[in-house]
């Protein structure tokens, strides 16, 4: 019998030295009397875990703190300190300049999943912030692949603005939507949020710069010189009120010059106007378009061109 003891207990001391090779990682614990892995365990409240995060935070062990993060989400998903798990995700992500957009996506969890946290400014401006940083040229990368949007500034700009409704920064990020939509050639989709910037946030002080920008995208979207003056007209139009309603803004002198532009743009539609009435021979509306040009755009070569064409119908 002390030989079968002892053969068991060699045995077992074989055995336990195999699992504790064979995992590394898990440690007995005699109040449970089993095997556990430390590296899946969490702590034994919400509260304890969260300062486990935060500390590993302060150390700026962001992998770890990920791991931490999810752990409390999982084992504590409906608990006060849940929302603050999935910031500090967030917060670990944005560390990383590489992981700009999941730090934003990880941020938006936040809102979409917990929409009574707290952390409601704290993350816009974050947000905000990224949004800026994509804008200013930063590569569209995430983990060493390309995004699956076309531009994260606009995509992200676009929820700021959702969530921010009526909020400090809701005119601002509306503005910038604007100013990203027409850096990317998106003109009439740019001048489309710069008139909400008017319309919805009136007073703020983004709203008058964004009117100017409204009309500039307008005389981007306008044909060089075309028989349809429309929105050429319209551009010239907006650009005439701005001055008007705000002669001693920064961007008074700007908008004088894209008039002035304007105006040559539109005595060119026009001009041609008149020279495809002339070749009809219906030369008393070809008159009338050549005077309507030197009356609006005296000094223009549009102008110069009209007055030799009355000159020569003079004569008709």
């Amino acid at each position: 019998m002390r030989r079968i003891g002892l053969i068991l207990a060699v045995f077992t001391l074989f055995l336990s030295c195999i699992i504790q090779s064979a995992y590394p990682f898990w440690i007995w614990t005699p109040e449970s009397s089993r095997w556990v892995n430390p590296k899946a365990s969490v702590k034994p409240n919400p509260k304890e875990q969260l300062k486990f995060i935060q500390e590993l935070y302060r150390q700026a062990k962001y992998k770890e703190t990920i791991e931490e993060c999810r752990k409390l989400i999982k084992y504590y998903p409906k608990a006060f300190e849940a929302p603050d798990a999935q910031f500090y995700i967030g917060l670990s992500l944005e560390a990383d300049n590489k992981k700009l957009y999941e730090a934003y996506l990880a941020y938006q969890k936040v809102i979409d999943k917990y929409p009574f946290s707290g952390r409601m400014d704290e993350i816009i401006e974050k947000e905000l912030k990224i949004a800026q940083i994509f804008m200013s040229g930063e590569k569209r990368k995430a983990m060493g692949v390309e995004l699956p949007v076309e531009n994260p500034a606009i995509e992200i700009l676009r929820k700021v603005v959702d969530n921010s409704v009526y909020g400090k920064q809701a005119a601002y990020a509306q503005y910038l939507l604007g100013m990203t939509l027409k850096d990317s050639s998106r003109f009439q989709e740019a001048r489309e949020e710069f008139d909400k910037v008017g319309t919805t946030y009136p007073e703020s002080q983004w709203a008058s710069q964004a009117r100017f920008q409204s009309a500039d995208c307008a005389t981007r979207i306008a044909p060089k010189a075309d028989y349809d003056q429309e929105l050429t007209k319209k551009a010239r139009e907006e650009f005439e009120e701005f001055v008007k309603s705000r002669p001693q803004e920064n961007l008074a002198k700007d908008a004088g010059k894209q008039i002035d532009s304007l105006k040559e743009k539109e005595a060119a539609g026009n001009l041609k106007i008149a020279d495809f009435y002339k070749k009809q021979k219906k030369y008393a509306a070809a008159k009338v378009y050549y005077q309507e040009i030197i009356e609006k755009c005296p000094y223009c070569a549009s102008a110069t061109a009209a007055r030799e064409a009355l000159k020569e119908l003079e004569t008709q």
